[in-house]
C-alpha cells in the first residue's frame, strides 16, 4: 500500500486482495496480467516491510529481508488456488517461512550444524510449552528426555543465539562524532499492522480445530474460566483441562507456522 494511507481492517485487506486476484486471473493479455500482477505485490509491500522488520538487527541487512519477503509474495500470489479463502493468511504464512528459512541458512556468523538449528527451534518451543505446564523454569535435562536428545545439545542450542552478529541499536551513527544512534532513527511501530500475521494466522489454526477444542479455548480465553470451573463444564478434572489447553496451544503454534494451514 502507497505509504502515509490509512491502514484498511482484516477484512478490507482481503476482500481488495481477492478484488485484485481476481482480476489478474481474468486478464487476456501479457500486459495486463503483468500490470495487474504488480497492482497485487504493491498492495502488499507493507505486509513484507512489517514482516521483514521482525527480523531487522540481527545480522541481516533489511534491505536483503525485504526483497525475500517480496520473493515470497510472488510466490504466494502464483501458489494460492482459486477460490480459497484467507490470501492474506496464505500470504503472510508463506513469507514467515521464507524469511526464517533465510535467516536460518545466513543468519549465523558461526554456522552451527543443521541438526543443531532445527533442535534450537524444538527446544525453544518445548521450553515455552513445558514452563508454562510446570510454572516455572525447565531444566536442560528434562527437555532432553521430551526431545530424545541430551542435556549438552540442549544447552548449546540454548547458548546459540550469540552465533548470530545482532546490530547495536546504540551504534553512534557518526563514528567520528559519536552523535546520533540507530534507535533514535526507528520511527514508531503500526499497531494493528504488526498484529496482522498472528491475529490471521490464529484465525486459521482456530477454524482447524474440533468443537470441543475450540469452546475449550472460549471458556478459558473469552469467559475466563479458570481450569476447574471448565473442568465442572465439561466434567473432567482439573488436570486434564490442563492437558488439554496444553494440547490445543502445541497445536496452534504448529498449525500457525505452517502455510499450508492458511490455504
Amino acid at each position: 500500500m502507497p505509504r502515509g494511507t490509512a491502514q484498511p481492517t482484516f477484512q478490507e485487506r482481503e476482500e481488495r486482495n481477492q478484488e485484485l486476484l481476481a482480476r489478474w486471473r481474468q486478464c487476456t493479455t501479457k500486459e495486463a496480467a503483468a500490470e495487474a500482477f504488480d497492482q497485487i505485490i504493491l498492495y502488499n509491500l507493507d505486509l513484507c516491510e512489517s514482516l521483514a522488520r521482525r527480523y531487522a538487527n540481527k545480522g541481516i541487512d533489511s534491505d536483503d529481508l525485504v526483497q525475500v519477503a517480496g520473493a515470497a509474495l510472488v510466490g504466494a500470489v502464483h501458489r494460492y488456488r482459486p477460490g480459497s479463502p484467507n490470501f492474506v493468511a496464505f500470504a503472510i504464512l508463506s513469507i514467515k517461512g521464507e524469511l526464517k528459512r533465510h535467516f536460518r541458512d545466513f543468519g549465523w556468523t558461526v554456522r552451527p550444524p543443521r541438526r543443531l538449528q532445527e533442535l534450537r527451534a524444538q527446544v525453544v518451543v518445548l521450553r515455552d510449552q513445558v514452563e508454562q505446564e510446570l510454572q516455572g523454569e525447565v531444566s536442560a535435562e528434562e527437555l532432553s528426555d521430551r526431545l530424545g536428545s541430551t542435556p549438552a545439545e540442549v544447552r548449546e542450542c540454548t547458548h546459540m543465539g550469540s552465533s548470530f552478529r545482532p546490530l547495536s541499536l546504540e551504534a553512534p551513527l557518526d563514528r567520528q562524532t559519536g552523535s546520533g544512534t540507530l534507535a533514535e532513527q526507528l520511527g514508531g511501530a503500526d499497531g494493528e499492522l504488526e498484529l496482522l500475521p498472528d491475529v490471521l494466522s490464529l484465525r486459521t489454526a482456530v477454524a482447524e480445530l474440533c468443537d470441543r477444542d475450540r469452546l475449550i479455548l472460549h471458556l478459558r480465553f473469552v469467559d475466563d474460566l479458570t481450569q476447574a470451573e471448565i473442568g465442572k463444564r465439561l466434567g473432567v478434572s482439573q488436570m486434564q483441562v490442563s492437558r488439554l489447553l496444553n494440547r490445543i496451544l502445541a497445536q496452534l503454534r504448529e498449525m500457525m507456522d505452517t502455510p499450508e494451514a492458511a490455504a
